[in-house]
């Protein structure tokens, strides 16, 4: 059987709280980290959001960063969660010379654009942000601050980005271009990305509930999440704490922001995620779902189940209502999740559901339940059909 590419370490900043001990706390606790803006500096104030509550000074005291740094927020976020993957890890400083580093964002530092840009002509204090908002310049800043010299390359496919970092690390290491590799992604909020989800209508004035027929919208969020992948040889005497068993990516093209209704390009990346696994999807134990709580994502993304899932749906849930809708890292943020479902055997519940679609009438797991957890799906659907489906197994 085909077993997969070994993770090795994990790390994690949400709304949830910093690291993956504290995430896991909320998670069983069901206690979301859904807050109204803050650290954000906007007249949005009545969207709920998932915010990571600490300051961009506190960040940059706890990394020691000098006054002349070029780190904006995503920066920060992204080199706190790969710091805690590399220590759980055990790599190595030298070790991280040859490693490679996959980053998923979004946006990447235009929160720093968006507060200097007025001041760019008047001052050069702070120049150095000027370059920020090209998502490559967060890769590299983290690359740089980390000391990572292999292989690095960033991934910027919306909210499918995270998911498409860990899959592309996973064929690397499978075609034998890199032993070990370091995936995930991180974005932070801005008024960019609240302003332009307030302009699609898709922001929900309350916390959002996904999978619900009463659904009315997203919470946005931020963080960011980075899982260390080995290959075979290297893993061989450290622990491992799941495999990254299968992928499928496909695009549907259907519309620059919405999913296709009948939801083929989730169907697809499903297929082909259970085909590279060389599993039934009768296997699976657990999804976790993209599960936004807009109209459109919910019905395509139930369509698409029911197709691939002929029988019957298995026991799934968003994790979005903990943590908010956090873009490029949403992905990686829920395969931190999904590893922490395999360990633990357990489903974690589908905040704020009370009615079933009417549509398709699927049920989500609303309270925490233990069960035997073998297999995740993990579902990450990004702007313009980009669709990505990720399966997580453990260590057998």
């Amino acid at each position: 059987m085909n077993r997969g590419v070994a993770i090795t370490g994990m790390g994690i900043i949400s709304a949830l709280g910093n690291g993956v001990e504290a995430n896991f706390n909320a998670l069983i606790a069901s206690q979301d980290g859904i807050t109204f803006p803050e650290i954000l500096k906007t007249k949005y104030t009545h969207f709920p959001v998932g915010e990571v509550k600490t300051s961009n000074l506190d960040l940059e005291t706890e990394l020691q960063l000098s006054d002349e740094h070029s780190c904006t927020r995503a920066a920060l976020l992204g080199i706190i969660a790969a710091k805690e993957a590399i220590k759980s890890s055990g790599v190595t400083a030298k070790e991280l010379l040859t490693t490679g580093f996959i980053s998923g964002s979004s946006v990447g530092g235009i929160d720093a654009t968006e507060k200097y840009y007025l001041e760019y002509d008047k001052s050069t204090a702070h120049h150095q942000f000027i370059p920020a908002q090209h998502p490559g310049f967060t890769t590299n800043k983290i690359a740089e601050h980390l000391n990572i010299k292999g292989f690095t390359t960033t991934i910027s496919t919306a909210c499918s980005s995270g998911a498409n970092a860990i899959m592309l690390g996973a064929r690397l290491i499978k075609a034998g271009e890199l032993d070990r590799v370091i995936v995930g992604g991180t974005d932070c909020l801005t008024k960019f990305t609240l302003n332009g989800f307030n302009s699609l209508k898709i922001l929900s004035e309350e916390k959002c509930k996904a999978f619900d027929d009463s659904r009315n919208g997203l919470n946005l969020g931020e963080g960011a999440a980075y899982l260390v992948l080995e290959a075979e040889h290297l893993a061989k005497n450290k622990q491992i704490l799941g495999r990254v068993l299968g992928y499928g990516n496909a695009n549907d093209a259907y519309h620059q922001t919405a999913s296709s209704e009948t939801g083929v390009g989730a169907y697809k990346a499903m297929r082909d995620a259970l085909e590279i696994a060389g599993i039934a999807a009768e296997k699976i134990n657990y999804i976790n779902a993209h599960g936004t709580a807009t109209r459109n994502n919910d019905l395509s993304e139930s369509n698409a189940l029911k197709q691939i899932f002929s029988s019957e749906v298995p026991d799934f849930s968003s994790t979005k209502a903990y943590t908010g809708h956090s873009l490029a890292a949403a992905g990686a943020l829920e395969a931190v999740f999904s590893i922490l479902s395999l360990q633990n055997n357990l489903i974690f519940p589908n905040l704020n559901f009370s009615k079933p679609m009417q549509e398709s009438g699927l049920l989500p797991i609303t309270e925490l339940k233990n069960k035997s957890v073998n297999y995740v799906l993990s579902n990450s659907f990004g702007f313009g059909g980009n669709c990505t489906s990720l399966i997580f197994s453990k260590n057998e």
